[in-house]
């Protein structure tokens, strides 16, 4: 996808915002293809952050028509709420209640679109990437946390507020795993048994150095074929894409693979299930550039809706 002109005047050209809980990444462009400039740095205060991005698309050669900003949250996402835009309550130390659409738009004067950076990922690998041509996806993240944006033609799913499904409850057998997890609210939810730091505190090592063999990936591949087919059952995505630092252990994708079929005990009656298995649980084709790709999507939208 190359960026065209819209309106008279209009550049064809957007703004993406991927602000992590350790990077943050802005982008010029209009898709994988149109992607004209990137800058990453590191996420530091609200305020100096905030200054950042603004600097950055400010000093740009070309005028923006939108901005868009894929997010680590939760956040406010009610239109109608004066906070609309704005971290919530977060364990990143000065982020809870910051404000973070309002200020990029009244500094840069264009309409500024956020959703959280699972759902921006989701969206453009939707758009672009694994999940091209298909009308629903889940995108999955496993790293720090767990995430999942859940895509249905284009958008994410919204209601009371963004799905949180790293707080879903999955099946603990204490005899087998006493460790009583690493969430600070739920402690063995998913994301307090799988994510990146659960592992981690469970076995007093970087996963990372933990070697092939031990019995943490087998525990791993459980936890994760737990909480997909807990998604695959609600959302009944046409396809699930895993992403983030954890699943790039070798071997780990196609232990939760055999784990998901297993699980499933032959309910959903679908190939995704069996043999199709591993076109239905895939990795990001547009790797770690999906959140911010995302957020241009995002942002070409917004602008497509003006």
């Amino acid at each position: 996808m190359t960026g065209g002109r819209g309106p008279a005047g209009a550049s064809g050209v957007y703004g993406g915002v991927e602000t992590g809980g350790t990077w943050t990444v802005c982008a010029l462009g209009s898709g994988p293809e149109d992607l004209r400039d990137l800058h990453e740095f590191r996420t530091t205060t609200p305020a100096e952050t905030i200054d950042r991005i603004a600097r950055f698309f400010e000093e740009a050669p070309v005028k923006i028509e939108a901005l868009g900003i894929g997010s680590f949250g939760p956040l406010e996402l009610h239109h109608e709420s004066p906070a609309y835009g704005s971290v919530l309550t977060t364990p990143k130390p000065g982020w809870s209640h910051a404000p973070l659409a309002a200020p990029l738009a009244q500094r840069l004067g264009v309409a500024v679109a956020i959703d959280l950076d699972v759902n921006a990922a989701g969206v453009a690998e939707q758009r672009w990437g694994a999940g091209r041509g298909l009308p629903s996806v889940a995108y999955v993240t496993v790293g720090t946390g767990i995430g999942a944006g859940l895509i249905s033609g284009g958008r994410p799913l919204f209601g009371l507020g963004h799905p949180e499904v790293g707080h879903i409850r999955i099946p603990h057998d204490r005899e087998r795993d006493p460790f009583d997890g690493a969430c600070p609210l739920h402690g063995d939810c998913w994301e307090g048994l799988a994510a990146g730091p659960a592992i981690a505190s469970r076995w007093g090592a970087d996963p990372r150095e933990l070697r092939d063999g031990h019995r943490a990936w087998e525990l791993e591949a459980d936890y994760l074929a737990c909480g997909i087919l807990a998604i695959a059952l609600i959302g009944m995505p046409h396809r699930v894409i895993v992403g983030g630092g954890v699943v790039e252990r070798p071997g780990l994708l196609e232990r939760v693979r055999a784990r998901l079929v297993e699980l499933n005990g032959g309910y959903i009656e679908s190939p995704a299930f069996g043999v199709e298995v591993d076109d239905y649980l895939v990795r990001p084709a547009l790797g770690d550039r999906a959140g911010v790709l995302g957020a241009l999507a995002l942002a070409s939208d917004a602008a497509a809706r003006r």
